[in-house]
């Protein structure tokens, strides 16, 4: 018999191009040398087959609907630990649904799929190392914080997988993913969530990736 979504989340725990009307922000020269994004478990919900259609939107509006749960423009930009953008740097974002359910096959929560919500979006860092989502705010879940998982991958061959957090979200404290790392670490993954005028949110993450990756083969 499976284990329950909650417990079977538990266990993993214990285990240890710009889209068309979204602003993004602009490039900042970095200080000095910079931390690489930690990395975070991909999770078990990573879709098992990506659409190859998928874009920076994961918001469906269809007759006067859109997907349950508040708007979040996030965005950011894919850097080196020396502040150089990292263009054309292929970002993943998935997370669940406004009700905490993965569209994903394995995800057997009792809370309903929502069909105006993808789940699952992709797109490319322009020139600058830019980047944007139209998503909703991440909610909590049985065993989990908040949050917003990613993976990038630069032209150079690195990748990265990791996790963004909301700042001040009270589970934050209480989850396992998230209570492995330093308070330095967790410092990195976490994001603000800022009103925007269309009472929705935005938020900015900027990922800098590890060094160079060598020769393959």
């Amino acid at each position: 018999m499976r284990a329950p979504r909650s417990v079977a989340r538990r266990r993993l725990l214990a285990a240890g191009a710009a889209p068309i009307g979204l602003a993004l922000p602009a490039a900042a020269p970095a200080a000095g040398p910079l931390a690489p994004t930690p990395a975070q478990a991909r999770g078990p919900f990573y879709p098992p087959d990506p659409p190859r259609d998928a874009g920076p939107d994961l918001v469906v509006e269809r007759d006067g609907r859109r997907a349950r749960g508040e708007p979040l423009r996030f965005s950011g930009r894919v850097i080196d630990t020396a502040g150089r953008p990292l263009a054309g740097a292929r970002v993943e974002l998935w997370q669940c649904n406004a009700d905490g359910r993965y569209h994903h096959p394995r995800d057997d929560s009792p809370a309903p799929v929502d069909p105006l919500f993808r789940g699952f979006g992709r797109t490319v860092a322009d020139g600058d190392g830019r980047w944007a989502f139209r998503t909703i705010r991440p909610v909590p879940y049985p065993g989990r914080t908040p949050h917003l998982h990613l993976l990038v991958a630069t032209p150079d061959g690195r990748t990265l997988v990791t996790q963004a957090y909301v700042r001040g979200e009270p589970g934050n404290a209480r989850d396992g993913l998230l209570g492995w790392l330093s308070a330095d670490q967790r410092e990195r993954l976490m994001i603000d969530l800022v009103r925007a005028a269309d009472a929705g949110w935005t938020a900015s993450f900027d990922v800098v990736m590890p060094g160079r990756a060598g020769p393959v083969g």
